[in-house]
C-alpha cells in the first residue's frame, strides 16, 4: 500500500483547508484584539472558525449563482435549469440527488433517475452535486457543438484526469492538448486500410472461439458469451498490440452458477492463467475508476482511507504490460546498434512483421507513456467490441425472426462454408448485417456517458426555440456530461419505437426520416477529432465473429436461468408494462467505463446442420 492512500492525502488537504481559519482567527486575536484588550475566548474562537467556512461556501455559492444569471442575461441567455431535490437538500449541495444516482448505478437499469429528471427540465439541467455543477445533455445540437464543430473549447479536464489517472495515466482516453495529439498521431499511422480490412487475425481467434463454444455446448451447459467474447478480443488485441497474444481462449471458461457442483469446484479450483489475471484486474481497475467518476473529485476519496483500491489490479496490469514495453524497448536499442540477430528480426509480430507496439516506441522511448497508451487502447479494442458482440448475441437470442434474416443474408452472400475466406468488399454487401451491428450500437452503446469542461464561456442552441439559449460557464466547477445512450432512445429523435430492436430502421424509410437530416443523433464512437480511430477495425472483428457464429449455429437462446439470481433483472421490471427496454430486457446492464452485462450473458445453440 502506498504511503499515502487518495483518502488519506484527500482529507489531509480537507484539514489543512478547514483548520486554517481557527488559525487565521487566532493570529487576529493574538495580535490584533488582545493588545487593545479586546481579546476573545477560545470558544469564541472555535465557533467563528466553525461557522467561517460554511457561511464562506455560501456567499460564494450565491454569489457565482448571481454572476452565472447576469452574465447569462448579458449573452441574451439562460442559466441551464438546476434539477433540485428535497428544499433542504438542496442546500446541502443535492445530497438526496447525488445518493439515488448513485444508487441507480448500481442496482438500476442505465438513464434511471434521469429520464423524470428530463421530463420536468427538458434535455439539459444541471444536477448541482456538492455545490459543483454537472450538467447533462442528451441534446444532439449540444453534442454536435461539444465534440465537432466546437472541439477546441471542451477538454476532458482536470476532475476527470484527477478520478482516471491512476489507470489511463496519460493515455489518450485522459489527455488534453499536445498530450492528446501526441498519442493520436502515435496510433493513427496503424489504423491504414490494409490493416483493418485484414481478416486474417481476427479469424485465426474466430476458430478456436467456435471450438471452445461448441465443446461446452456439447457437455450440456449454456456458454457465458459476455466471458467468451472478452477473450477472443483480448487475444485478437494483444496479438494486435504485441506481436503474440495471451492465449486467453484456451484457459478454462466459466460454468453456470447451477451447474454440477463437482465442475464448479474444479473450476474455481484450477491454476489461474496470466491471462484470466490480467482481464480480472483489467476489469477491477475499470470498475473503481468508474465509480469514481460517478461519486465525483470531492467524495470518492472519502471510500478509499485504508487502500487506492487501483492499486493491485494496476501491479498486475503494469507488470504484464511492462514486460512487453521493456522488451519492445530492448529490441529498438538493439537495432539501432545493428545488434538485432536474424532470430529476433524474424520475431516481429503483426501481419507485416510490425505490431503496434513496434509502432509505439518509434514515437518514444518513456516506458510509461508507452504502457498508458497500450492499455486505453486495450479499453477501446478490447471491451468495447466484446461487450458490443454480446450485446447482438443477446438481441439475436431474443428476436429469433431478425437472426433468421440475417443468417439468411450471410449464407446466400458468404455461403456456409466456415473455412473459406472472404474479402472487406464481399462483407459490405451484407447490409442487413451492418444494420444490425448500428441497432446494437444505438440500443446499447458501450460508453453510454461520457463528460468534457468548458475553457471559455459559451452558450448552446436551446432544446425549446420559444426559450434562449443556454448559458455554459468556463472552468473545472461546470462539466457537461452527455449522453448518447439517452439521446439514442429519444423518441422524439428516432420515432415511437425507439426501444423496439429493429435493424431495418437503418434501411427503410426510418433512416431517411430521421438519421439522415440530423446524423449526430447517431454517435456509438464519439465524433469531431476524437472519433474513434478503430472504428472500421472494431466493425470488421464484430462482422466477421457474426458470420462465422452464423455459419456454426442455426439458432441461439437466451438462458436467464444460468444467471445468479442476484444479477437477473428483477422482476419489478417486467411489471412496467410500458414496452420500454427495461420491461422487456431479461438482463441487467451495468455501467463501469464502459457498459456490459451483469453476471454474464449464458446462451445455448444449436449447432448447423453443416457443421453438426
Amino acid at each position: 500500500m502506498t504511503l499515502l492512500t487518495p483518502g488519506i492525502a484527500h482529507i489531509s488537504r480537507l484539514l489543512i483547508v478547514l483548520t486554517t481559519p481557527y488559525v487565521l482567527i487566532t493570529l487576529f486575536d493574538h495580535f490584533v484584539l488582545q493588545p487593545h484588550n479586546i481579546g476573545q475566548e477560545n470558544w469564541v474562537l472555535l465557533t467563528a472558525s466553525v461557522f467561517f467556512l460554511p457561511i464562506l461556501l455560501s456567499l460564494h455559492v450565491v454569489y457565482d449563482q448571481m454572476k452565472v444569471r447576469s452574465r447569462a442575461r448579458t449573452l441574451g441567455a439562460r442559466p441551464v435549469p438546476v434539477a433540485e431535490g428535497s428544499m433542504i437538500m438542496s442546500w446541502l449541495g443535492n445530497v438526496d440527488l447525488l445518493m439515488k444516482v448513485a444508487r441507480e448505478n448500481r442496482k438500476g437499469y442505465p438513464g434511471d433517475g434521469f429520464w423524470d429528471l428530463m421530463d420536468k427540465y427538458g434535455p439539459i439541467f444541471n444536477l448541482r452535486f456538492l455545490w459543483g455543477d454537472n450538467m447533462l445533455t442528451t441534446n444532439p445540437d449540444h453534442i454536435q457543438r461539444v465534440l465537432a464543430s466546437n472541439f477546441n473549447n471542451h477538454v476532458k479536464g482536470s476532475n476527470f484526469q484527477f478520478n482516471m489517472r491512476s489507470v489511463l495515466g496519460v493515455g489518450v482516453f485522459n489527455s488534453d492538448g499536445d498530450m492528446w495529439k501526441f498519442h493520436r498521431s502515435m496510433t493513427r499511422p496503424f489504423f491504414n486500410r490494409d490493416r483493418i480490412t485484414h481478416f486474417e487475425l481476427f479469424d485465426r481467434h474466430a476458430e478456436v472461439t467456435m471450438k471452445r463454444m461448441k465443446d461446452r455446448l456439447r457437455e450440456g451447459y449454456p456458454v457465458d458469451f459476455q466471458d467468451l467474447m472478452g477473450r477472443f478480443t483480448l487475444d485478437s488485441a494483444t496479438e494486435f498490440l504485441f506481436g503474440s497474444c495471451f492465449h486467453s481462449l484456451n484457459g478454462v471458461l466459466p460454468y453456470p452458477h447451477n451447474a454440477d457442483p463437482v465442475l464448479l469446484q474444479q473450476s474455481s479450483t484450477s491454476t489461474v492463467s496470466e491471462a484470466d489475471a490480467f482481464a480480472s484486474a483489467f476489469l477491477k481497475a475499470q470498475q473503481v475508476i468508474a465509480e469514481r467518476e460517478d461519486f465525483g473529485r470531492m467524495a470518492w476519496p472519502f471510500f478509499e482511507v485504508f487502500e487506492d483500491r487501483t492499486e493491485e489490479p494496476m501491479r498486475v496490469l503494469n507488470g504484464i504490460i511492462g514486460r512487453y514495453v521493456e522488451e519492445t524497448l530492448r529490441k529498438k536499442g538493439k537495432s539501432q546498434k545493428g545488434e538485432l540477430g536474424e532470430e529476433e528480426k524474424g520475431d516481429e509480430g503483426g501481419d507485416d512483421g510490425k505490431s503496434l507496439l513496434d509502432e509505439l516506441v518509434k514515437m518514444t522511448d518513456d516506458p510509461k507513456v508507452i504502457k498508458d497508451e497500450v492499455l486505453n487502447i486495450l479499453i477501446a479494442g478490447r471491451d468495447t467490441t466484446a461487450e458490443t458482440l454480446t450485446f447482438i448475441v443477446y438481441l439475436l437470442s431474443t428476436h429469433p425472426k431478425i437472426f433468421a434474416k440475417l443468417r439468411e443474408e450471410i449464407l446466400s452472400t458468404l455461403g456456409k462454408d466456415t473455412r473459406r475466406g472472404f474479402t472487406f468488399e464481399e462483407m459490405k454487401e451484407c447490409r442487413y448485417l451492418r444494420a444490425m451491428i448500428n441497432e446494437t450500437l444505438r440500443l446499447f452503446p458501450i460508453v453510454p456517458f461520457n463528460v468534457r469542461e468548458a475553457i471559455t464561456e459559451e452558450t448552446l442552441p436551446s432544446p425549446d426555440p420559444n426559450l434562449p439559449p443556454v448559458y455554459i460557464p468556463a472552468g473545472t466547477r461546470w462539466v457537461i456530461a452527455y449522453s448518447v445512450f439517452m439521446m439514442h432512445r429519444r423518441k422524439d429523435l428516432w420515432g415511437p419505437d425507439a426501444e423496439v430492436f429493429d435493424p431495418d430502421r437503418f434501411l427503410d424509410e426510418r433512416f431517411k426520416k430521421y438519421l439522415a437530416p440530423k446524423p449526430f443523433i447517431f454517435l456509438p464512437f464519439n465524433a469531431g477529432p476524437r472519433i474513434c480511430l478503430g472504428q472500421q477495425f472494431a466493425y470488421n472483428e464484430m462482422s466477421l465473429m457474426i458470420i462465422r457464429l452464423v455459419q456454426n449455429f442455426s439458432s441461439f437462446s437466451f438462458d436467464p436461468e444460468a444467471c445468479p439470481p442476484d444479477c437477473r433483472a428483477p422482476p419489478e421490471w417486467a411489471a412496467l408494462k410500458d414496452g420500454s427496454r427495461k420491461s422487456v430486457d431479461g438482463i441487467r446492464p451495468k455501467m463501469a467505463l464502459t457498459m456490459n452485462i451483469l453476471g454474464g450473458m449464458w446462451v445455448r445453440a444449436v449447432e448447423s446442420v453443416e457443421e453438426a
